[in-house]
């Protein structure tokens, strides 16, 4: 329990010192310097929380480990998974909105992201996986859910994470586009979104026999789809649908057993 104590405490602490310039404003701390990327530098804070944990409590062999499993792509099929299914549940979601209000399909909006429209697809992917895939993946899945799981039940597990994970998520309410603007009913849904992230994900470390990589591949494709520049906010309601279905049905899975076996 101490290693997941210290794990949080350096994760939110390093995170939340990273985007203080830029929800400072809360407190009256005014004209911090901000940096270039400084919402995405924040998003290494659980990855540099796992690599100091992990060496204070497992020493050197501990972070070899957990760096092997950073780079651990096999088994194949789970990455494929990773890398393609939300994309083919974004041409899903487009195809449900052409059919139900005759909407032309624009299939070139995967291709380009709202934040920013000038990258390319390639570009986005790389800035998404080391910032927030690796960035995240490593310490909330690579150091956090085998700890959590070795102590309760996978599903519970994923719940207490999911609790956590969104904590370390607050002070995107006070400056992040789309979070800033949401109610009640807005945070919920978000947590809710949250939740189904944080099963799918389990299932893919569990099933990938605790594949960081894959987990971090899942966590930039999921990001990609979900920021496309889609024509109507249909297909994003619809595609957040389909998730939310595929990961119901995991939590399903997750309840009915304690672990998976290795060929689930």
């Amino acid at each position: 329990m101490k290693p997941l104590i210290v794990y949080f405490i350096i994760a939110y602490l390093v995170s939340w010192l990273v985007w203080l310039p830029l929800y400072g404003h809360i407190f009256r701390l005014h004209d911090l310097p901000v940096f270039a990327f400084n919402h995405a530098l924040g998003g290494l804070g659980p990855l540099l929380a796992a690599f100091i944990t992990t060496l204070i409590f497992s020493g050197k062999q501990g972070l070899r480990l957990l760096l092997q499993r950073s780079i651990q792509v096999k088994p194949f099929i789970y990455f494929a998974i990773a890398l393609l299914a939300p994309f083919f549940l974004a041409l899903l979601a487009s195809l449900i909105v052409f059919i139900s209000d005759r909407a032309p399909l624009h299939l070139v909006a995967l291709l380009t992201n709202k934040e920013f429209p000038e990258w390319s697809l390639l570009s986005f992917f790389l800035y998404n996986l080391v910032f927030f895939g690796f960035g995240e993946e490593v310490g909330w899945r690579g150091f956090a859910l085998p700890r959590l799981q070795a102590k309760s039940h996978m599903l519970i597990a994923t719940i207490i994470l999911a609790l956590l994970w969104a904590l370390w998520h607050w002070p995107l309410f006070f400056y992040r586009p789309g979070y800033v603007t949401m109610g009640w009913a807005g945070i919920l849904g978000w947590f809710f979104s949250l939740l189904t992230g944080a099963i799918l994900l389990t299932w893919l470390y569990n099933v990938s026999r605790g594949s960081i990589f894959i987990c971090a591949i899942f966590h930039s494709t999921i990001d990609i789809a979900f920021t496309a520049d889609f024509a109507t906010g249909k297909m994003v309601n619809y595609l957040g649908f389909l998730i939310t279905v595929w990961g119901i049905a995991t939590a399903f899975l997750l309840g009915s057993r304690n672990r998976f076996d290795k060929n689930s």
